[in-house]
């Protein structure tokens, strides 16, 4: 692929979000950073977070991952929507009726300082390594399709990365981000949908009907396992997918923030139940997308990359056409930057007001210099781990700590159950104790379970375990509400 087609075709993105961040930061108050005003449409927020949800993982993993797990994701996907049920019934009542910015400040109401603190440091733990990951992986996508035909050292792009989110967000913070994840979720789907449409056309499939008929006959097709033993058995991936949803949106100031950024519960409510609908459509249409790439590799006698993550990159930037190609790139770029950009948002939010509480301790002078200047510590401390996981270069290694930052919400999740359907107190100082043995009680779990229940793995359910463990200790600590 040009590699000077591919400059122009980033360039003029990135001209976009810049001409997008300068049109929502005309207008700015003190709250428009963290809040948006209050002012975002519904529907402009529905959309958008279709491509926060997905990140560029999901972009590149889930058509190469047919491969191995058939539409078993799938299973997941159905588990979401119940998930989403809960938040936008229980969660955004609460969130819109405490009135909040940071949502872990409903932690200190319910249960005291350490309760508080514990929940926004485990996120911001969280967010940090999940995100840094997020963007490294895709950064090595383009690194290698333009950077290295550059000369361009891999610290150097990076750096390019992190200023460039930087400065469209500064100003205008979660504002600008409803709008710039719209634009984002629009290229990542036209680069999938362009992609479907050239792949069936060269395996000559006509017509919506035919190719919808032709993948569901495809044996990648399967979407239920019933196995028990089975990471991907359906109980274990749909009710995973229920409390995978809750923990990553409804108890994640990141997913959250933009929710909070609506006019009203009604309007946060509404956004919520056709997000839910057109994500479960998204997700389909990127796992039909996979079996067809791997029908185009047989026909066309292509080996098949050794990691299935490699798949649909190889086959855009080295097979199809270089339209495809590019627009292949613009899907990949907004779907890193959609994630990036709305978690150094989202973590700035979470220093400021859960550590920091620039809204009580600072006046509105001090409070902006203050924000701007954690805003641009965060932009560096991504740069910082981004560098790590390039000087790791251990696939196994990032795989662990992928696996960590999910660990990282079971605590989250025991803490809002304890608070919602309880209602004693707890001694509040032991709640960062128990917020790290869960999650190391659940992982030797893991590593055991085979041995001590009869071959059971587990699978995403660990998170659910996590969870319960946290929740039983808080009960173990807990005192009767007088």
């Amino acid at each position: 692929m040009d590699s000077n087609l591919v400059l122009i075709v980033i360039t003029s993105y990135f001209l976009l979000l810049f001409l997008i961040s300068w049109f929502t930061s005309r207008k700015l108050t003190a709250d428009t950073f963290f809040t948006g005003d209050r002012q975002s449409p519904w529907f402009l927020v529905a959309f958008g977070m279709i491509g926060a949800s997905l990140s560029g993982v999901t972009f590149i993993s889930v058509p190469g991952e047919v491969g191995n797990s058939n539409f078993y994701y799938f299973q997941l996907v159905l588990g979401y929507t119940v998930g989403y049920t809960v938040i936008a019934k229980l969660l955004l009542p609460l969130y819109y009726r405490l009135n909040l910015v940071s949502i872990y400040a409903y932690l200190e109401s319910r249960f005291g300082f350490w309760s508080y603190k514990t929940g926004a440091f485990f996120f911001i733990l969280s967010r940090t390594l999940g995100s840094s990951i997020r963007v490294f992986l895709v950064a090595g996508v383009m690194q290698l399709i333009l950077f290295d035909q550059w000369g361009i050292p891999f610290w150097v792009s990076v750096l390019i990365t992190v200023v460039l989110i930087w400065l469209y967000t500064f100003r205008g913070g979660i504002k600008t981000v409803v709008w710039t994840d719209t634009l984002q979720t629009l290229f990542m789907l036209l680069a999938v949908v362009v992609s479907i449409v050239l792949v069936a056309k060269e395996l000559g499939l006509t017509g919506l009907g035919d190719l919808m008929l032709t993948v569901s006959e495809q044996p990648y097709a399967r979407i239920f396992d019933w196995d028990w033993k089975s990471e991907t058995n359906f109980f274990k991936q749909f009710f995973s997918g229920a409390f995978i949803v809750i923990v990553m949106t409804g108890l994640d100031q990141d997913m959250m923030q933009k929710n909070l950024t609506c006019r009203n519960l009604k309007d946060a409510q509404k956004n919520m139940f056709w997000f839910t609908n057109i994500l479960v459509v998204v997700n389909l249409i990127f796992l039909a997308l996979g079996v067809l790439l791997y029908m185009y590799a047989e026909a066309n006698q292509i080996s098949l990359p050794e990691r299935t993550d490699d798949l649909y990159p190889l086959l855009a930037t080295s097979y199809f056409s270089t339209f495809v190609g590019l627009v292949f790139v613009l899907g990949i770029t907004a779907a890193a930057y959609s994630s990036a950009d709305s978690t150094l948002t989202a973590l700035t939010t979470s220093f400021c007001y859960d550590f920091l509480e620039i809204d009580k301790k600072y006046d509105r002078q001090k409070a902006s210099g203050m924000r701007k200047k954690v805003h641009l510590g965060f932009t560096l401390l991504m740069f910082l781990v981004i560098l790590g996981f390039r000087w790791i270069n251990d696939q196994s290694v990032i795989n662990a700590v992928f696996t960590i930052a999910g660990y990282t919400y079971g605590p989250l999740l025991g803490l809002y159950s304890f608070g919602l359907f309880t209602t004693k107190q707890v001694r509040d100082r032991w709640v960062p104790v128990l917020a790290v043995l869960a999650p190391l009680i659940s992982y030797l779990l893991s590593l055991q379970s085979e041995a001590w229940f009869g071959g059971y793995k587990f699978g995403f359910e660990l998170l659910i375990l996590n969870g319960m463990l946290m929740f039983a200790g808080l009960w173990l600590v807990s005192r009767s509400n007088q």
